[in-house]
């Protein structure tokens, strides 16, 4: 399944009052795996930032003055999203101002016509019902460190949205089995940390003669206490013609 973790930031909030998109973010998942796959764009919005928003985002005119128009990104944006499911935190948000854009463009689809949209707040919300469900928030909840977010930023939201995703959906959260985000020591179970594709291999320790031997003496006493032992029932599975 692809999927696209996406996010933007805006003049404002309503697109009905002429507020429009500056900036887009998104990531791709396949079979729940990041594929270091990305879009991500600034957008002459034609129209000045509100104060309320630039306090939110800290993106200001002079930054966008010189950045393309949507109509010159939106193919490329709907090639990247067109099939994915979309996974947006507040999707009608999003949704609504994307769906304002292209409308202004025409002959354009809306999101729903060419995505499925899951929306990460609303699923929040039902999870952890009667607690703050925002980004920071689960963040905190599912041990995820965003201390490099002093503000908002759509590819950064997007990259962080895509960690809170896969925990918040993901069942058992923690390789010792030690259970999931209703449990007491949660947040001291969980320390999510990216790798970097670039890193080293992995090193492979493989045993040495006189461990191997050991080990084959340990086998022939299992075989002498109990018969043919499991490990070399692995290693010597009969073959198809042979009866019991």
């Amino acid at each position: 399944m692809r999927q696209v973790v996406l996010d933007t930031e805006t003049t404002g909030i309503d697109p009905k009052q002429g507020h429009r998109i500056i900036e887009i973010g998104c990531v791709e998942m396949v079979g729940r795996k990041l594929t270091n796959r990305h879009f991500h764009v600034y957008i002459n919005p034609q129209r000045e930032v509100e104060e309320e928003a630039f306090n939110v985002h800290g993106i200001g005119d002079d930054f966008l003055a010189d950045k393309p128009l949507f109509a010159a990104i939106a193919q490329d944006f709907l090639d990247f999203i067109k099939g994915a499911e979309l996974v947006i935190h507040n999707a009608p948000f999003d949704v609504g101002h994307i769906d304002n854009e292209f409308s202004k463009l025409g002959n354009f689809p809306k999101v729903a016509d060419v995505c499925t949209v899951f929306d990460s707040l609303a699923y929040a919300r039902k999870k952890h019902p009667g607690q703050k469900n925002n980004l920071d928030a689960l963040c905190k909840r599912y041990g995820i460190d965003n201390s490099h977010r002093e503000l908002h930023g759509a590819l950064l939201d997007s990259e962080i949205l895509a960690d809170v995703y896969l925990l918040m959906t993901g069942g058992q959260i923690s390789m010792n089995g030690l259970g999931g985000a209703d449990s007491d020591d949660y947040e001291a179970q969980l320390a999510v940390r990216r790798l970097s594709p670039d890193r080293p291999p992995l090193r492979v320790l493989r045993a040495s003669d006189e461990e191997l031997a050991l080990h084959e003496e340990r086998l022939d006493l299992i075989d002498k206490k109990s018969g043919l032992s499991l490990w070399r029932k692995l290693e010597n599975p009969p073959l198809e013609h042979e009866s019991d």
